[in-house]
Parts: C-alpha cells; structure tokens; sequence
C-alpha cells in the first residue's frame, strides 16, 4: 500500500484540540461496500468498525447514531430510549447538509451541526473501536473511552440482527 498523506479533516482537528490518542487508517473506498468493506480492508472484525449515522425525529431534528458495523439500528427501540416519537434515517443530502461531511466519509467528530449523541451501550466495552475520520476511505482506531470522553453520548439499547 502506498504512504498517502492522511487527511486533517475537520474531525482530526477535534481529537487533537481533545489531546486523544487514535491511528489513522486509509483504505480503498468502495461505494455501499459499508463497514464490511473498511473491516476487510483494515483486516477487523466488522463488529469493532463503528457506524455514524444521522437520522431525524419526527419533529426533523437530527441525531448521531453510533452502531456496530455488522448490525442494523432498532429505530423503534431507539426513538423510545431518546423521548420521541420516531426516528428515521435521513437522506443522504439532509445527513450531508447536517453533518458537513459525506456519507460514507461521516464522522461524529467535528459536525456542522451540533446534534445530540447516541451510542449502543456495548460498544463502551470493546477494546478498540474504528471511525470514520471525515473522509471516505479513512478510519480512525481508538479506545471507546476516548470517544465517550468527547462526546458524551448517551448509551442506548438499539442493536438489531
């Protein structure tokens, strides 16, 4: 693999105002390859590849959903862990317009918008988990600790298959 330069995304320049400790991962991006794709390429378990998801409530407001890569979100237990009616995700022009970043390259470092965080509760207890960095094709390793430390997610119950 060739020595790319790694990006400094806007993510990038959170963790280090935050002083957190995390490896930068580029890999070949494929379109809709997901979380299989980056666990294969970086040779992980997809479980430890950790997705950033913007969806909305009912009344359009947007949130951070963090899941296991090899899982798919509850929306129904979440919405009624957050107090709302109904979560759904958003498209991927809303998710982008929230975010400031592009799906598939969405990190929950450094967002456009502040939006509330949430977290499958499990994920707290993994050794080593990979996000995205802000940019497609690069993840970011780090300890879950580091990541609760920054962005104070509430931890929810929403894993589902």
């Amino acid at each position: 693999m060739s020595k790319e330069k790694t990006p400094v995304t806007q993510a990038i320049r959170i963790l280090r105002q935050h002083q957190v400790s995390y490896s930068e991962h580029l890999y070949k991006y494929e379109e809709k390859g997901g979380t299989r794709v980056s666990a294969r390429e970086l040779g992980v378990d997809e479980h430890c590849v950790i997705k950033t998801l913007i969806m909305e409530d009912e009344q359009k407001k947007p949130l951070i959903v963090l899941m296991y890569g090899d899982c798919e979100v509850g929306t129904g237990m979440l919405a009624k862990q957050a107090g709302v009616k109904r979560i759904s995700p958003c498209d991927a022009k809303t998710a982008d317009k929230h975010s400031g970043y592009q799906v598939g390259g969405t990190s929950p470092f450094g967002t456009r918008a502040a939006m509330p965080v949430y977290m499958e509760a499990g994920i707290a207890t993994l050794e080593k988990i990979y996000i995205n960095g802000g940019k497609r094709g690069f993840l970011l390793g780090m300890s879950p600790q580091e990541l609760m430390r920054v962005l104070r997610p509430t931890l929810v119950e929403a894993a589902a298959g």
